[in-house]
């Protein structure tokens, strides 16, 4: 099996998995119990967090565990707004936001509230002039994920963050999904950010909102006592030991993983660019673990089953994405509707050998010849 769809999900590392069954075994208490065993229990938890928030630089008490980045930004965006209505009804974003911001966000514009799109370049990042342009008297928040999931923009997150900093009644949200544990970023000037555990090896079920402790969110649970008072529900111990067990792991070497992987990538888009029919839709200076392509003429689906009968397999869009016939992001992108029809996703890790890459290219090369040639 070559697996290249590492953006959708990981497999879960074994330490992972070690520390969750060892948990779950020796701390099953109920935190919030006044007894020894949930006085253990919540320890624990207090010692995964302040290690998340070490990784982070940012407090333990910003941290709050919820069931995955799409409830993380579900709580930031509706929260933020519910929370601090008084202030104005005006959101921005991007049209390289992930379905689970646009959810909540469209969920807010039936209810009142306005939404711009900022403009971005090229090549894909954010138009600063135009974000200055857009913020208004009344804008409330600002949500712009970190990287695209589908084509890997990297946006210039400290950038904009500085720059909002002049503008004190509004809030910045970013999604962290696709970047935690591939890059660095200093959320000095972020007000709250979302990710997820089963995207850097952890288990799936458990994410986390990083929250700046002069903020408050409207909770979207409510009811019963937990590790904050902005999620309710008795705390997942084992899950949150296990994703700061994943974050502590995916965090060595960081900068070493990267290099290794933008080699890889560099060999897959050395040679993918060699046939006619391709077209390399993630911007060079984008996420290496993300390489989007279109292969014109070719449906997505038909390309992914037709890898998947050698065992390869990535992706078409996103795997939380509303299914389409097109590729949105990459045609805000590229502004080309073929290759925005015909778009796939190759993910990759740094668990990802050289091998793994030279033989997905013999089996693609197969495919190529074989779907183009029937057309």
């Amino acid at each position: 099996m070559i697996y290249l769809d590492y953006s959708a999900t990981t497999p879960v590392d074994k330490d992972v998995i070690r520390t969750f069954s060892r948990v779950c075994e020796e701390y099953f208490a109920n935190p919030n119990s006044l007894h020894k065993e949930g006085v253990k229990a919540n320890a624990l938890i207090n010692a995964a967090t302040k290690q998340i928030a070490d990784i982070l630089k940012v407090k333990p008490s910003e941290i709050i565990y919820t069931s995955g980045a799409s409830e993380s930004n579900n709580l930031a965006i509706k929260g933020i707004c519910d929370k601090y209505k008084n202030r104005g009804k005006h959101i921005i974003t991007t049209e390289f936001e992930h379905s689970s911001i646009y959810g909540p966000i469209g969920y807010l514009q039936n209810n009142g509230y306005d939404v711009d799109f900022v403009k971005t370049k090229e090549d894909g990042k954010v138009d600063l002039d135009d974000l200055k342009r857009l913020i208004r008297d009344d804008t409330i928040l600002v949500s712009i994920t970190a990287v695209n999931s589908e084509i890997g923009i990297i946006e210039p997150i400290e950038e904009i963050g500085k720059l909002l900093k002049n503008y004190p009644k509004l809030f910045f949200h970013v999604d962290l999904t696709q970047s935690i544990g591939k890059q660095k970023i200093d959320l000095t000037n972020v007000d709250l950010a979302s990710f997820s555990a089963h995207k850097f090896f952890g288990v799936k079920g458990i994410g986390v909102l990083v929250k700046k402790e002069n903020i408050n969110v409207e909770p979207i649970i409510h009811g019963g006592k937990s590790t904050t008072i902005y999620r309710s529900g008795t705390p997942a111990t084992p899950l949150i030991a296990s994703i700061s067990k994943a974050l502590r792991l995916v965090s060595n070497d960081m900068d070493k993983h990267y290099d290794y992987v933008q080699k890889i990538n560099t060999m897959l888009r050395d040679e993918l660019s060699k046939y006619e029919k391709v077209k390399i839709n993630s911007p060079i200076d984008g996420l290496p673990y993300i390489l989007n392509i279109s292969v014109l003429g070719v449906k997505p689906e038909v390309l992914l089953h037709a890898l998947e009968e050698d065992e390869v397999y990535i992706s078409t869009q996103t795997a939380c994405s509303n299914k389409t016939d097109e590729s949105k992001a990459v045609y805000a992108l590229t502004h080309d509707s073929g290759r925005s029809k015909s778009s796939v996703r190759i993910s990759l890790s740094y668990k990802t050998t050289e091998d793994e890459i030279k033989e997905f290219l013999k089996i693609f090369d197969k495919c190529y010849n074989r779907l183009t040639t029937l057309r």
